[in-house]
């Protein structure tokens, strides 16, 4: 129903044949010619709800939402001023330590990326950290595996790369670990130390605050974006905050592990490439 919604909100959208032509090459894991790139972000929206509506046959309902380019630097290369968002499909998320072929997609990455899930629809009203951690039930260590689809020769824009669903493909979470509300926890969630490696061998770290100088800060975006859309989030909801450190391309025969350090455990997530 919502989805129905907002495709009636906007009157220009990319023809339904180029929707079909581009899910085509989604399902069949072909590199793209894309969606235009001299969409509107309105209009690029209304593309990316006529192809999550016909993925839903496939890849079951909506389970939550994404949040790209969450780095200053990027959002000034693809030409704009905020993050952009996408939307999750039950059936593209896995358990960490899943198997799975490296062609997972056209142009298939992995990349540290972090999950909250939703407690009730105050995140879109949250002025604090404090009060989105308030609408918040756990947060959960995620790698997400997208799928860039596009010729990297060709320079995307940032509504191209929002009509293409911010490049969801799939994604692996690990253990969901319960929100605490006190300054500690708060604060821990910046202060963590972020590693990405391949094969036990660490690739890249960073701190937790390279997220938009805080993850709940992009959790109350996301959550504020989505209510401009008519999209109020329900309990369970799923979002997916964008990456802490530069993504990696997926090949055969490695693993991936992303871990967290500083907060309940060190947790950690991995997926391993055929």
């Amino acid at each position: 129903m919502v989805l129905c919604l907002v495709l009636s909100a906007w009157a220009a959208c990319p023809a339904d044949r180029e929707i079909e032509a581009f899910v085509s090459d989604y399902r069949a894991h072909r590199v793209s010619p894309g969606l235009g790139f001299q969409l509107t972000i309105q209009e690029a929206l209304c593309a990316q709800a006529k192809m999550v509506r016909q993925l839903t046959d496939q890849l079951g309902p909506v389970v939550g939402y994404k949040a790209g380019l969450t780095n200053p630097a990027m959002q000034k290369r693809f030409g704009i001023d905020q993050p952009v968002r996408g939307v999750l499909l039950r059936d593209m998320l896995m358990k960490s330590g899943a198997e799975l072929p490296a062609d997972f997609g056209a142009l298939p990455f992995y990349e540290a990326d972090f999950v909250v899930v939703v407690k009730d629809d105050g995140l879109a009203r949250a002025t604090s950290l404090r009060e989105a951690a308030e609408s918040i039930s756990h947060i959960v260590p995620f790698m997400e595996l997208p799928d860039l689809m596009v010729d990297p020769a060709t320079k995307l824009t940032g509504p191209a790369v929002v009509a293409m669903n911010a490049g969801a493909r799939l994604g692996v979470l690990g253990e969901p670990i319960p929100m605490q509300t006190t300054n500690e926890f708060i604060d821990a969630l910046a202060r963590m130390t972020v590693t990405l490696s391949q094969d036990g061998v660490e690739l890249h770290r960073g701190a937790g605050s390279a997220i938009m100088g805080h993850p709940l800060n992009s959790a109350m975006w996301l959550a504020r974006d989505l209510n401009k859309s008519g999209i109020r989030l329900k309990p369970g909801d799923l979002l997916s905050l964008g990456t802490f450190l530069p993504i990696q391309p997926a090949k055969v025969g490695i693993t991936g592990t992303v871990k967290y350090i500083g907060i309940p455990g060190d947790p950690e997530v991995s997926v391993r490439f055929r």
